[in-house]
């Protein structure tokens, strides 16, 4: 277990200088990729590995998109971007998001969401429901005169696994369960606009992707695909691009394929119901006897 607490620490400690890293950088006019790459270069120059494929957001899209191969999509003036970044250490994992906003009409949308977040990290403890953490961070959010996203919430977070089927909302809900010791959760309030839907939906990009079994498909050459993408990434998150040695075309057909036989799943990107901009704020939190870490803060 202390083995586990230190990975976690040492994922966590990444993520934030990362983070703060892609926080104070100017993107206008970089492309996704480059912001990608420069992302998880720096988590692996730093010791760890990338968790999932950096998320580069735009405007209403609220999660789930990452670069293309030969990406070519810029940030342009009056973007907001939200940079969703996760590492693991040995499978342990530090998951955190920041937003950057390049239209100052929208930048309360940043601000409701670090405020959000903030206060659901101020009562998060163990024993404290998950609803209660979500009447935090609604309460929050609506007094800016803006709508939490209902749909999507914060999650609980277990070795190689990075939505490990607890979920943080960020409403109140009436079914709940209490914060345990020992566990670790993503806490990241969604924000959008008083005339958003405050939902989002399933978009018709989906380019990333993880295995959900490992059964045999009935054609030795995609199972051998499937067996080296098991052991590059087991159950984590992975995106195309990362098969940078493998040709393009034939990447694209075996996942394809692999999809198909329902052993490889894919991430849709999620779009705000009104096509209204998201922001985005997350940290990670392990509760101890001692109280709660927030293992992404630098």
């Amino acid at each position: 277990m202390l083995t586990s607490i230190e990975d976690y620490i040492k994922a966590g400690r990444i993520a934030a200088e990362v983070r703060e890293h892609m926080r104070k950088r100017y993107h206008v006019g970089r492309t996704l990729l480059e912001i990608c790459e420069e992302a998880e270069g720096m988590i692996r120059a730093k010791g760890g590995e990338p968790a999932f494929p950096c998320n580069v957001s735009l405007n209403e899209v609220a999660a789930h998109y990452t670069a293309e191969p030969n990406e070519s999509i810029e940030v342009r003036d009056g973007d907001m971007l939200k940079i969703d970044i996760g590492v693991h250490i040995n499978g342990s994992i530090a998951d955190t998001a920041v937003t950057v906003c390049y239209n100052p009409s929208y930048s309360i949308l940043v601000e409701a969401a670090e405020h959000a977040l903030n206060e659901a990290i101020r009562v998060a403890r163990i024993g404290v429901k998950a609803s209660d953490i979500g009447k935090v961070i609604e309460h929050t959010i609506k007094s800016y005169r803006l709508k939490p996203i209902q749909n999507l919430s914060g999650h609980s977070i277990a070795r190689y696994t990075i939505h490990a089927g607890r979920s943080i909302p960020n409403i109140w809900t009436i079914d709940s369960f209490s914060l345990q010791q020992g566990e670790v959760y993503a806490i990241e309030p969604f924000v959008t606009t008083e005339d958003g839907s405050g939902v989002v939906y399933n978009g018709d990009v989906s380019n990333i992707y993880s295995i959900v079994s490992r059964k045999r498909t009935g054609s030795k050459e995609a199972d051998a695909f499937l067996d080296m993408l098991w052991d590059r990434f087991k159950t984590l998150p992975f995106a195309l691009r990362w098969l940078s040695d493998v040709d393009t075309n034939y990447a694209r057909e075996m996942i394809s394929f692999l999809m198909k036989k329902k052993v490889i799943r894919a991430y849709p990107v999620l779009v705000e119901g009104n096509n209204r901009y998201v922001a985005q704020a997350e940290h990670t939190i392990m509760l101890t006897m001692d109280g709660t870490t927030i293992i992404t803060r630098v």
